[in-house]
């Protein structure tokens, strides 16, 4: 009896492996023809415009920045203390800039660069240099890897807070700041996965700086052909970074949903930009815009002020007024980013056009 089970069961192995691989095989053609019905489009096949236009009705660029501010602004107190705990949470742990690399940064613009800007545009042009210092961490001191780990946690944390009270206050809810930091985090590790696939997509960006770092310290970019072709390359370099973190972005969002996973909320991005890619980078260019704006309108003032205040009072010499604020700032285009991000996903998933 036991032999014959035996050749009973080999017997029934193969059918069992056919089964299984059939099975498997049927899955990839429902999930590819699922694919194709939802993504109509072939790369690198020519598709007539009439059959890829896809509507994105939504309010303007001026109008639909101006929602953003009023939803924040409707709440100002919570976000407000949202931007000081993530500032004070932010300068334990990874610092802030250094009020002295700023003093030496200012002195060495009045006694060794005095002629580099001149005229009427000379204060406005030195404040200007500063604000760029201050934004690219030429202030900061080179964090460890501890302090870069802080970073990204802290920075996936305001962003899903922020994500998390916007979504409660548009239901109609009046969220606490308790709520959010306790309730927000559940998504932290998607959230985490999705920004690494950021990072692998920022990868070009990366590969054109380094050939630039290469050629220039190599002399071979010298202007003519040669600068105009290697331009040329970290153009399209940078155009293929931004055609894949569109979607990606907006996956950010996706992925805050309880019960999504990164690889389906990436899938999720991707189906809500087809056929509508150029507006999403439009409004997300348009985003960076407002960033760009913001902190010069925001620091450019601060930096004079301070300067103002420690010509006529010389006890302020120590104030780190330019570094916090700049932490400040920084908070603020975290929520800013995040509020824009989530309301503009809410207008394109209420835009329930199909792709053509």
């Amino acid at each position: 009896m036991a032999t014959e089970a035996k050749t009973k069961k080999k017997a029934n192995k193969p059918e069992a492996v056919v089964k299984k691989r059939d099975n498997v095989i049927a899955k990839v053609k429902k999930r590819t023809a699922a694919l194709l019905k939802r993504r109509p489009h072939r790369s690198f096949k020519l598709t007539r415009r009439r059959d890829y236009v896809r509507p994105l009705r939504m309010s303007g660029y001026w109008r639909f920045t101006h929602e953003v501010f009023a939803v924040l602004w409707k709440r100002k107190a919570l976000f407000i203390m949202l931007a000081v705990l993530y500032a004070v949470l932010s300068a334990g742990l990874v610092g802030v800039a250094s009020q002295s690399t700023y003093d030496e940064l200012q002195d060495s613009f009045e006694n060794e660069n005095a002629g580099l800007f001149e005229g009427n545009w000379s204060e406005m042009g030195k404040a200007g240099y500063l604000l760029i210092s201050g934004v690219t961490g030429s202030l900061n001191q080179t964090p460890t890897d501890v302090q870069r780990i802080f970073a990204a946690l802290l920075g996936l944390l305001i962003w899903l807070t922020t994500i998390w009270l916007l979504r409660a206050i548009v239901a109609g809810k009046h969220p606490r700041l308790r709520d959010g930091l306790y309730n927000a985090g559940t998504p932290l590790v998607s959230t985490f996965f999705v920004s690494l696939i950021v990072v692998i997509q920022l990868l070009p960006i990366a590969l054109a700086v380094l050939a630039f770092t290469a050629a220039a310290s190599t002399g071979l970019i010298q202007g003519g052909v040669e600068s105009m072709v290697f331009w040329m390359f970290a153009g399209l370099l940078g155009v293929l970074s931004l055609y894949w973190m569109v979607s990606t972005f907006l996956a950010l969002v996706v992925v805050s949903l309880p019960g999504m996973y990164p690889m389906r909320a990436i899938r999720v991005g991707g189906d809500l930009v087809v056929g509508r890619r150029l507006k999403v980078i439009l409004r997300f260019l348009w985003l960076l815009a407002t960033l760009v704006v913001s902190w010069v309108v925001l620091l450019l003032p601060i930096i004079f002020f301070d300067k103002w205040l420690k010509g006529i009072w010389p006890l302020t010499e120590g104030w780190p007024l330019v570094p916090v604020s700049l932490l400040l700032v920084a908070s603020l285009s975290v929520i800013w980013s995040a509020a824009y991000t989530y309301l503009f996903y809410r207008k394109v998933v209420d835009d329930d056009a199909a792709p053509a």
